[in-house]
C-alpha cells in the first residue's frame, strides 16, 4: 500500500469549489447579466463595441459574469462568417501605470518570439506599437482590464476607447471593459475619460444570504457526494458570507475548508456545522496572518496599540488617542515614532485590509468631522499574528491573560511581573509590564 491513497468519501469534484471553476450557469445575477448582455450585443451585430464599466465589492460576481458572458459571446460569434472576435483579458494587479498596461497589451497581441521589454520605450512609441498590432488583427477586439483601479493615471483609459475616433485604428474595432472593486474609482476619473469608459455602467451589489445559498447549492451539487452535507452547512456558510459583505468567494472558500476539515476527520464521512466553524476559524487566522505579515514594523506597532486600547474598552477610538500608546511602543522598540499623518495612513491600511473598521463621525460646526477605529477581527488571532512585535516591546498588562493562549511561547518567556518598569526590562524576555 502506498503512502498516499485516494480519498473519495467526501468530494466528488473538489475543483468545483476553486476560484477558476466556471459553472454552467450563474445564479443570483439575472438582472446584471441581462444588462451586461445588452451592452455586448453590438459585437454580434458587427457594430462598434460599447465600453463597459463594472464596479462592486470583491466576490460579488463581476469577473465571473464577464468570463461567463464572453465565453458565450465567443462561441456565438463563431456562427457568423463576418465577425472576427478577439478577447484580451488582463489583470491589472501589479500594473500601476498606463505604460505598464500598454506594454502588456502589446505582448498579449504578439507571438512569444516578438515580445517587447516592459521598460525602456517612450510611452508614445509603445502606443504606436499597440495601434499597429491592434489594427493588424482586424475585426473586433475586446480588452478586459480587471482590477482597473490599480492604474494610477488616465492615459490608457482615454486612448483605448477613442483610438478609432482619433484615427489610430482603421481595420479594428476596440471595446474596453473595466472591472473595479473601488466604488470611488469612477469619481476620480477625469471627465473626458469618464464620458467614454463609463458609457455603460453596471453595479454589482453584495449578495444576500438567499443568493449565497443558491450559489453554494449549485457548487455543492458538483463538488460533494450525495448525503455528505448536513442540512445546516450551506445556510451557515451563506450566513457567514452575507455577514462578510456578501462575498461569494469567501462563502465558497469556507465550504471547501469545511470539506477539508471533515476529510481530515477520520471519525466521520459527513460535513457538519462544527466543521464549518472550525474551517472559519482557520480561514480567519490565515487571512489575518497574511495581512499582518505584509505590514511594516510601524504598522505592527500601530495595530498593537489599537489591540491594547480595545482590550481596555477604549474603542471605537480616535487616532489622536491611539497615538500615546503607539508612541510608547515605538520608543520601547527603539524606533522613532511616525508623525500623526503617517500613523493615520497605517490605520487606513489596516481598515483596507479588514483588520480594523473605521467610522466617520460628524459633530457639526463645533466638533467637526473625524474618524474612529476599532478592531474588526478576533483579538486572540490578531494577537497571535503580532507575537514578534509583542516580543519586541513586551506584553502589555491588558493582554497578559490572552497571551497565555494566543502566544504561549511569549508568555512562557516573560520573566518580569506586571508593574515592572518596561524601560529596565530585557525585551528579549518579553516582560509582563504595565506601559502606563
Amino acid at each position: 500500500m502506498g503512502l498516499f491513497e485516494r480519498d473519495t468519501d467526501i468530494y466528488r469534484d473538489r475543483d468545483a469549489l476553486r476560484e477558476d471553476y466556471q459553472p454552467a450557469e450563474l445564479v443570483g445575477r439575472d438582472e446584471e447579466l441581462t444588462t451586461y448582455t445588452s451592452a455586448l450585443q453590438p459585437v454580434i451585430n458587427g457594430e462598434q463595441p460599447n465600453n463597459v464599466f463594472l464596479y462592486g465589492k470583491t466576490g460579488v460576481g463581476k469577473t465571473a459574469a464577464t468570463r461567463y458572458l464572453l465565453d458565450h459571446l465567443r462561441e456565438d460569434a463563431e456562427e457568423y462568417d463576418d465577425i472576427a472576435l478577439d478577447i484580451i483579458f488582463l489583470n491589472c494587479d501589479g500594473l500601476s501605470s498606463s505604460y505598464q498596461v500598454a506594454t502588456h497589451l502589446v505582448n498579449e497581441l504578439r507571438a512569444e518570439h516578438n515580445q517587447i521589454s516592459t521598460t525602456g520605450y517612450p510611452l508614445a512609441t509603445v502606443y504606436e506599437m499597440l495601434w499597429e498590432d491592434l489594427d493588424s488583427h482586424g475585426g473586433t477586439v475586446l480588452i478586459v482590464l480587471d482590477e482597473i483601479d490599480n492604474i494610477g493615471d488616465d492615459s490608457i483609459l482615454y486612448q483605448l476607447p477613442r483610438a478609432r475616433a482619433n484615427g489610430k485604428l482603421e481595420d479594428t474595432q476596440v471595446g474596453l471593459i473595466g472591472i473595479s472593486n473601488d466604488f470611488s474609482f469612477r469619481d476620480d476619473l477625469s471627465p473626458k475619460v469618464k464620458s467614454s469608459l463609463c458609457e455603460n455602467e453596471i453595479h454589482f451589489p453584495a449578495y444576500d444570504a438567499t443568493d449565497l445559498k443558491a450559489i453554494l447549492q449549485q457548487r455543492a451539487s458538483v463538488a460533494f457526494h450525495d448525503g455528505v452535507l448536513e442540512d445546516g452547512v450551506i445556510p451557515l456558510c451563506a450566513a457567514y458570507g452575507a455577514k462578510d459583505a456578501g462575498d461569494a468567494r469567501q462563502s465558497i472558500d469556507l465550504l471547501m475548508k469545511a470539506g477539508d476539515v471533515a476529510r481530515d476527520d477520520e471519525t466521520t464521512t459527513t460535513i457538519t456545522e462544527g466543521h464549518v466553524d472550525r474551517g472559519r476559524t482557520a480561514l480567519e487566522r490565515g487571512r489575518i496572518e497574511e495581512g499582518i505579515r505584509g505590514l511594516t514594523e510601524h504598522g505592527h506597532l500601530v495595530l498593537y496599540a489599537l489591540v491594547t486600547n480595545d482590550l481596555e474598552g477604549e474603542t471605537p477610538i480616535r487616532s489622536r488617542d491611539v497615538r500615546p500608546r503607539y508612541t510608547r511602543f515605538a520608543e520601547l522598540a527603539e524606533r522613532d515614532p511616525l508623525v500623526p499623518r503617517r500613523m493615520r495612513d497605517h490605520l487606513s491600511e489596516l481598515a483596507m485590509l479588514g483588520i480594523i473598521s473605521v467610522t466617520e463621525r460628524n459633530e457639526g460646526r463645533r466638533g467637526g468631522t473625524y474618524r474612529e477605529y476599532e478592531l474588526d477581527m478576533p483579538v486572540e488571532q490578531v494577537l497571535s499574528a503580532l507575537s514578534e512585535t509583542v516580543k519586541l516591546v513586551g506584553v502589555h498588562e491588558s493582554v497578559v491573560e490572552l497571551a497565555e493562549d494566543a502566544m504561549p511561547d511569549v508568555a512562557a518567556a516573560a520573566t518580569h511581573a506586571e508593574g515592572d518598569e518596561p524601560a529596565d526590562a530585557d525585551r528579549s524576555d518579553a516582560s509582563l509590564a504595565s506601559f502606563e
